[in-house]
This record gives structure tokens, sequence and C-alpha cells, in this order.
């Protein structure tokens, strides 16, 4: 591959793992899904979806991580990013905050999607920064 046409900065490794979403735009959760995740690097995530996502928006990712905490206990990523790029049922987004969490042993009937969430105050939060230095810079 031509390098100079290389826009991302962190090196990405293959990686197919199972992956849930959900997609947030103002305030609200617009969007939620499965699929399977493509490549991953420390700073972003190639994943292929079961429906095409929207450039620009919040997301929130939890994947199965492939090592177990003490052998015994698996474990999921917790993603929270932009959607940067989509192309059909393509898609990558930024990983800006990632966080590990312990998993339930047997999978569980899906619970219905909760709108107090993590990626709610995450986004919030983000705006809020970008406000500020908006303010800054106009000041």
């Amino acid at each position: 591959e031509f390098k100079g046409t290389e826009r991302r900065t962190k090196f990405r490794f293959p990686i197919r793992r199972e992956l849930r979403f959900k997609l947030l735009e103002d305030d609200t959760i617009i969007a939620a899904g499965s699929g399977e995740t493509v490549d991953l690097s420390s700073a972003g995530v190639g994943m292929s979806v079961d429906q095409p996502l929207m450039i620009g928006a919040f997301v929130e990712i939890s994947m199965s991580w492939p090592v177990l905490l003490d052998q015994t206990c698996p474990m999921r990523l917790i993603i929270f990013g932009r959607v940067v790029r989509s192309e059909g049922l393509q898609a990558a987004c930024t990983i800006d905050k990632y966080e590990f969490r312990t998993q339930a042993r047997k999978l569980q009937v899906a619970t219905p999607i909760r709108t107090d969430s993590m990626l709610q105050r995450w986004a919030d939060g983000i705006r809020k920064e970008s406000v500020k230095a908006r303010a800054a810079v106009g000041a």
C-alpha cells in the first residue's frame, strides 16, 4: 500500500470480535445494533455492522475481549468515540475513551436500551468542552 495515502497514525491490528453499538444524536439514542470488529488500534476501530452508521454521531461500542480476567472471567471492552467513516455496512470510529467491564458467563436476554447511558453523559461532557473552547477563542 502507498504510505502517502494512509490517514491513520496508529497501526491497526486485524481482530474479529462480536460487538454491539449505540448511536447518540441530540441526547437521544437513534440506533442500536450489532456487528463484528474488523481491526483495532489504540486510536480507532474498524467494523462491519448490521446497518449504516451516521458519520459524526457519538457511538458506544461494547465488544467481547479475547482474554479472560484471572483466566476465568469474560471481559468486554467499552469504547466511546465518533463515527468517522461509514460506507454501506462498513464503518470506522475513533476511540476517545474506553474501559473494561466484566461480562456475565452465560448469554442473557438483551435488555432494553437505556436513555441515561454513559454514552449520553460522555457526549454531553464533550459538547460542554467544545462550547467552552469556542467561548475562550471568541473572548
